[in-house]
């Protein structure tokens, strides 16, 4: 019997396509024979009531079925196999098969991931929903997959701003206020109109900071906002139900590394259910808006709602802030922008 330390280099031989005459002595395990093959499935939201840990689930029951049982699945919920930022870097080296990940939380390893929560740039689910096949779409996919990483399903999810002091509507409402705009780029903004930033967490982490009184205020998912129970601790609420300058991409993503060691069967019946899941994540993600401005109202929360006018005035900051700063970051950044600025109009 070869043992663990054997099994695992063999292992990562088989994934690099190092399988070669090599392997011809060892006695294969199962899974190296073409026998069925169990990947996990990481993300930071509750089990059940989150659209995102569904959608996870989905997507490994529609994979096993369509591979009659070849591959089958594993879903963490809650960081609960590991935290919630090493989430990404376990993908690039293939310690991690897939992860639903809010994209910009890559921003420190891959500069152009922050495009993924860039304020005012995507102002509706149509308009993210271009980005797949537009020019921002292919470099974007170009960029992750030099980092070891496959876009599989791609979600975009609207989010308003809770707070424990006034609301936050305009730009002058944010001056001196303690928040969270969940990526580099959003908190560039926050920055530029006077607020006082919070260096980023994950979303997880917002219900303790709010309650410790770190933060006063915290922008993310309408479905994070239900979630992780933000409405307990806020007073007002600003909601994505009829507009939102922020939108975040948040992908189903896979290893290379893994996704490379499979049969071309396996990989485009992914790639296939990772498409297909996409309508599934729209459509919650909307209900989810509504349901977020339903759930504060009821938990004693004033709702405030956006408009066209408001968003425009987000978008001027945004413009003279984080647009600029990341469009002079490299060539790809500026190229991204210059995209994605003509899907916004």
């Amino acid at each position: 019997m070869t043992d663990s330390k054997e099994i695992s280099q063999l292992r990562r031989q088989i994934l690099l396509g190092a399988a070669g005459a090599s392997l011809a002595g060892y006695n294969l395990p199962t899974w190296a024979q073409g026998a069925s093959q169990t990947l996990k499935i990481s993300h930071q939201f509750p089990s059940g009531t989150d659209f995102r840990d569904r959608l996870c689930k989905k997507f490994a029951d529609e994979v096993s079925k369509r591979t009659k049982g070849a591959l089958k699945f594993d879903v963490y919920p809650q960081s609960s196999l590991m935290k919630t930022n090493a989430q990404f870097s376990a993908l690039r080296k293939g310690a991690l098969d897939f992860t639903f990940y809010p994209l910009p939380y890559a921003g420190g390893e891959v500069v152009e991931a922050n495009i993924g929560l860039m304020p005012g740039l995507v102002t509706s689910y149509e308009q993210g929903a271009k980005w797949k096949n537009a020019e921002v779409g292919k470099i974007l996919n170009k960029v992750m997959e030099s980092k070891g990483v496959i876009i599989v399903s791609w979600v975009w999810q609207a989010g308003g701003v809770a707070t424990r002091s006034g609301p936050i509507i305009v730009p002058d409402d944010i001056k001196g206020v303690k928040c969270r705009g969940g990526s580099r780029e959003f908190d560039a903004m926050l920055k530029a109109a006077g607020g006082s930033v919070m260096t980023s967490i994950p979303s997880n982490e917002v219900y303790q900071a709010m309650q410790t009184g770190s933060l006063d205020a915290a922008y993310t998912s309408s479905a994070s906002l239900m979630s992780f129970k933000l409405a307990e601790l806020s007073k007002n609420f600003t909601s994505a139900k009829n507009k939102s300058y922020w939108y975040m991409l948040e992908p189903l993503m896979m290893s290379k590394m893994v996704f490379d060691a499979l049969p071309a069967n396996q990989r485009e019946i992914i790639m296939s259910v990772g498409a297909d899941m996409e309508k599934f994540g729209t459509e919650q993600a909307k209900l989810d808006d509504i349901d977020a401005s339903i759930a504060f109202a009821k938990a004693g929360n004033k709702v405030f709602e956006l408009d066209n006018s408001v968003v425009e005035k987000w978008k001027a900051v945004a413009k003279s802030s984080a647009w600029k700063e990341f469009s002079e970051r490299n060539e790809t950044c500026a190229a991204m922008m210059a995209s994605a600025a003509k899907i916004s109009g």
